[in-house]
């Protein structure tokens, strides 16, 4: 009797580690939101709202005079070009094409601006004939709702790092705005390298 007590308590040990495994076993991750609820959800980040209006009022046929700058403390580079521009996609992006000169030579780019429901944040790309990389901003609008900065970073080949560029985009009125470009100096420091002044052009 004595050797069968022992070889029942035997077994009882060897199935504890099991027993406590089973009773630790995690408890099922809480179900994923429904279909009708990924689909609210997706038209909330997906439908334009009133930064995309925004956006829209500057769609349309403008006049620019560029100044540009090379280095600071020098002369600006004075230049004049034109800009189509109007939402796509729905009203949820707008999209600038500029022509003009830069340095002398014919100017290209092409540009969207438009507003992240997911992140809050406004978002834009721009691209040109004068490299063939493209520059990615984020940014907000202030309080007052005229300026708006955004921030990005892309490859300066002359340092062979990221550089960070700032642009500054400053509604005075539904046929007026500017544009301001600021990237970092030969000393690291930022300096303002571009500015446009929009003029809505008038039939």
């Amino acid at each position: 009797m004595k050797a069968i007590r022992i070889a029942s308590l035997a077994v009882a040990l060897l199935a504890l580690p099991a027993f406590a495994q089973e009773e630790k076993k995690p408890a099922a991750p809480p179900a994923g939101p429904s279909q009708e609820e990924i689909m609210k959800m997706w038209q909330e980040v997906a439908t334009p709202g009133a930064p995309h209006e925004l956006l829209a009022k500057s769609a349309g046929s403008w006049t620019a005079k560029v100044k540009s700058w090379m280095e600071p403390g020098k002369p600006a580079e004075e230049s004049a070009g034109t800009t189509e521009s109007k939402m796509v996609l729905g009203g949820r992006f707008l999209e600038e094409r500029m022509t003009g000169t830069m340095m002398g030579q014919p100017f290209e780019g092409i540009g969207y601006t438009g507003y992240d429901n997911y992140k809050k944040k406004y978002v834009a790309t721009w691209m040109d004939n004068m490299g063939t990389m493209i520059l990615s901003m984020s940014g907000k609008l202030d309080k007052s709702g005229k300026k708006l900065t955004m921030s990005g970073v892309m490859d300066d080949f002359v340092t062979k790092k990221l550089a960070t560029y700032t642009g500054v985009t400053t509604f005075v009125d539904d046929d007026h705005h500017t544009y301001e470009m600021f990237m970092p100096g030969p000393d690291g420091k930022p300096f303002k390298s571009l500015e446009i002044t929009y003029t809505r052009k008038k039939d």
